[in-house]
């Protein structure tokens, strides 16, 4: 079976840094076209910086990395440097890159590639805002046609939000060009908090990562230690959660994971929910289903699969 054509559209961010060290460590099953990087976590210069960091952790210099929007489409830009630190991937020693940004903008090579590859052969795999997708399905609306799926990481329904009372971080950053990925009739699969807060990082598994013993083993044990410091303080649990790696988890095998197929709305008119994702989760309304939301995962199958593909890089 060919291997699945994605581009990652990503924030990184240390939990967007592991997920991208796991598609690269499964060539087999997941052929990385492209990352575009977005402004998230930290802004776009850093998180463009952060991508190719990752890359080289991999030994994948090859991968082409393309720098995309600075901002939100209509809104300025929240960034979550208290999470994630000053740069982004504070945690381990990592060298600066040597490999450059692809000349062009993200949002017009997702646009190109989409128009030149064959229709539903490219999944977009969006773990930071939406604004790239966003901006790309606005400026060309039949490229959606054309995506096979858009695999995302964003939202909550029982776990409501984790940077405002109503809001998950991803969506809150950009609500508008949320809405516009979640109204375009794309075939959508959503890792909310709901599943990710189920991904919990114990010591036993960061310690698992970092007796792998290779580079990047012990880089995922580092980030994942400066990273959950913050969740684990603000949940007040000895563990914390992992998300974007879901994503691609999800990709490689599905079956970990479990959900619903509902109708998802985004708010973008009342600033008290603004980026509250409105899930139908028990099907009251007669709006359609326009998307997969997931709501449970087998967390050990999950850390069994990421260890195992860390240890390959």
């Amino acid at each position: 079976m060919a291997a699945r054509k994605i581009i990652v559209d990503t924030d990184p961010g240390q939990d967007d840094a592991v997920a991208i060290l796991l598609a690269l460590a499964s060539p087999g099953e997941i052929e990385v076209l492209d990352i575009t990087c977005v402004a998230g976590n930290v802004p776009l210069e850093l998180t463009a910086r952060n991508a190719r960091i990752v890359c080289e952790l991999a030994n994948r210099p090859n991968i082409p990395i393309y720098a995309g929007c600075d901002r939100p489409l209509k809104r300025h830009l929240v960034t979550a440097e208290h999470v994630h630190g000053i740069t982004g991937l504070d945690g381990p020693m990592l060298p600066e890159p040597v490999m450059p940004l692809k000349d062009g903008h993200a949002v017009d090579f997702i646009i190109d590639t989409l128009r030149k590859t064959e229709p539903k052969t490219v999944t977009l795999v969006p773990i930071g805002p939406l604004t790239n997708v966003g901006a790309a399905l606005e400026r060309a609306p039949e490229i959606a046609s054309r995506i096979q799926e858009i695999v995302l990481m964003g939202g909550a329904y029982f776990e409501v939000g984790n940077v405002t009372p109503t809001a998950e971080f991803n969506i809150y950053v950009d609500p508008h060009a949320a809405k516009t990925v979640f109204s375009s009739g794309v075939p959508i699969t959503v890792m909310p908090l709901d599943v990710t807060h189920k991904a919990l990082v114990t010591d036993k598994r960061s310690n698992a990562f970092r007796s792998i013993g290779n580079k990047a083993g012990v880089a995922v044990a580092e980030m994942t230690g400066f990273f959950e410091r913050f969740d684990r303080e603000k949940y007040g649990a000895n563990a914390a959660p992992l998300h974007d790696p879901c994503t691609i988890a999800y990709l490689l095998q599905p079956d970990i994971f479990s959900g619903r197929h509902v109708n998802v709305e985004i708010e973008t008119s009342s600033e008290l929910t603004m980026g509250m994702t409105v899930a139908d989760w028990w099907r009251v309304t007669d709006r359609p289903a326009n998307a997969l939301f997931m709501g449970d995962m087998d967390a050990n199958a999950f850390f069994t699969l990421l260890t195992d593909k860390i240890a390959r890089l």
